[in-house]
């Protein structure tokens, strides 16, 4: 069985393998914009139908003033079944992270597991500088911090003498990705900074539980040990809702939470998140609050520093890199995506990983991948704001490359939601869903809808790719419908049986 084609059936579990997958096309290869494609050879493939699709994509989006590229291509020989608009660079909004994936498990392999480690030397019961070393894990939870406390408790320690340190100095200390600065005032969680020490998605939340009618409601915070609160929140009677204000102040020594308003009686948990302004020493702070809970004590305080320091005394490890761009693929993390994505900005000779650095490297790959890349602009590694430009071409053309390397190919598709399954394409592709025949990454902003992924179909080994962006359209329900439509049209050619087949209104 050809590598590709094994790979693929392992993540598809669809169909037996059929053929043998050609050669990638030569680099540079030119493409049609023609509205008619050549015939592709690929069995119970209609492509009038799926360029009749796109052709209906496309004259709706332009007559709702905005712009549209859509291709559809045969990656075991490179011809396009159907294209409109395709080389013309658009805003992709998430589907950036479809770069950001390939490049990671090109590089980095699926494997790769990012190291969080505490260091310093252990003096009979003691250490003087405890340092807490990150390299960019995403995942990285007050649990596992936990688990390192636990190690030193093993150890024998029962004192740090000296002060808490924290190096990041795997990143640069750029925390706000690039773009993210175009809505500097939003705290929500899905904006949070990077850094090479990161904990709980640099993010803090706020749980409010309701008690008995005028006692100030329960409140906690996570991860515990960074915020300080100030004032409470009143109980108030059974059915007169909530009303809560948290005003959050960046301290010297952590955060502030100042606490007004009410919440009524009987309600269930509510919980509040909110991104970090400042990372840097947050992961510190819980140390320090987690060393002094299972029974070291701290003497000093917590800061920057420690690089010198080599002797590592307990790591964590997190799940290989494979399992965590689900978060990119099926959730579309963005937090994730630009940890990933600043990790591939490390220098050649160890040098601080820096986002400039990352977005050279997905251009590199890019180009030395033979994917025709006019109009590629790669800011950052999310697709968050309006960061980056490609067009429908270099989306597919990236699909089909990534597909056909065999040791990426399966990781890479395994990342992606399934239609009508799972992630951003649950309540999507409804009628396909058994089958499991659509595995995509979505993308939305304010006037962005894209989808690009693969399409399989009975009959064949490999799936055909695809890559759809609308621009310019603030109607995203009626975007996804026709964008939809024409994915429907591949791998499901009867209109009669399409989820989208009923009129829009």
């Amino acid at each position: 069985m050809p590598p590709v084609v094994g790979l693929l059936l392992v993540v598809a579990g669809l169909f037996s393998a059929q053929g043998t997958p050609a050669a990638p096309p030569p680099a540079g290869r030119a493409a049609s914009n023609a509205a008619s494609a050549p015939e592709p050879r690929a069995p119970n493939v209609n492509p009038a139908a799926v360029q009749g699709a796109a052709a209906a994509l496309h004259r709706w989006v332009r007559q709702s003033g905005g712009k549209v590229g859509v291709v559809v291509l045969d990656p075991e020989d490179g011809r396009e079944v159907a294209a409109v608009a395709a080389a013309e660079p658009l805003n992709p909004a998430s589907n950036a992270k479809l770069f950001t994936a390939a490049v990671a498990l090109r590089r980095l392999g699926a494997q790769y597991r990012y190291v969080t480690g505490l260091y310093g030397e252990v003096r009979g019961d003691h250490i003087d500088d405890l340092v807490l070393r990150g390299t960019g894990d995403p995942s990285l939870t007050v649990d596992d911090l936990e688990g390192l406390c636990r190690t030193l408790v093993g150890m024998g320690v029962r004192r740090i003498e000296g002060r808490i340190l924290v190096d990041g100095s795997r990143f640069d200390p750029q925390t706000v990705p690039p773009a993210f600065d175009q809505q500097p005032n939003e705290w929500a969680s899905f904006r949070a900074p990077v850094s090479a020490v990161a904990l709980e998605r640099n993010t803090v939340i706020a749980h409010v539980l309701p008690k008995k009618k005028g006692e100030p409601a329960r409140v906690w915070f996570d991860p515990p040990g960074v915020v300080a609160q100030a004032g409470s929140f009143q109980t108030v009677p059974v059915g007169r809702g909530q009303d809560l204000r948290i005003d959050w102040r960046e301290l010297g020594t952590g955060i502030e939470a100042r606490l007004a308003g009410t919440v009524a009686e009987g309600l269930p948990k509510l919980s509040f998140a909110r991104r970090l302004d400042d990372p840097t020493l947050v992961s510190g702070r819980v140390l320090k609050h987690l060393l002094q809970q299972v029974g070291i004590s701290v003497r000093g305080e917590v800061a920057v520093g420690g690089q010198g320091v080599r002797r590592r005394l307990a790591s964590h490890r997190s799940a290989p890199l494979g399992h965590l761009l689900a978060e990119l693929g099926k959730a579309s993390d963005n937090f994730y995506a630009e940890m990933v994505f600043k990790t591939l900005g490390v220098g050649p000779k160890g040098e601080p990983a820096t986002f400039g650095r990352a977005a050279s490297v997905i251009s590199d790959w890019v180009r030395s991948a033979g994917i025709p890349d006019a109009g590629l602009r790669i800011t950052n590694g999310s697709g968050l704001f309006d960061a980056n430009r490609a067009s429908a071409r270099t989306i597919a053309e990236t699909l089909a490359a990534a597909l056909r390397d065999p040791a990426i190919g399966s990781e890479y598709v395994a990342q992606l939601a399934v239609g009508g399954v799972d992630g951003t394409l649950s309540s999507r592709f409804r009628t396909v869903r058994e089958a499991r025949f659509v595995r995509a990454k979505t993308g939305t902003l304010a006037k962005v809808d894209a989808l690009s992924g693969y399409a399989f179909i009975r009959g064949r080994s490999t799936p055909l790719v695809f890559s759809i962006l609308v621009n310019g359209i603030s109607d995203h329900p009626a975007a996804r419908r026709r964008i939809d439509r024409v994915v429907e049209s591949i791998v499901d050619p009867d209109p009669a049986t399409r989820t989208s087949a009923a009129p829009d209104r």
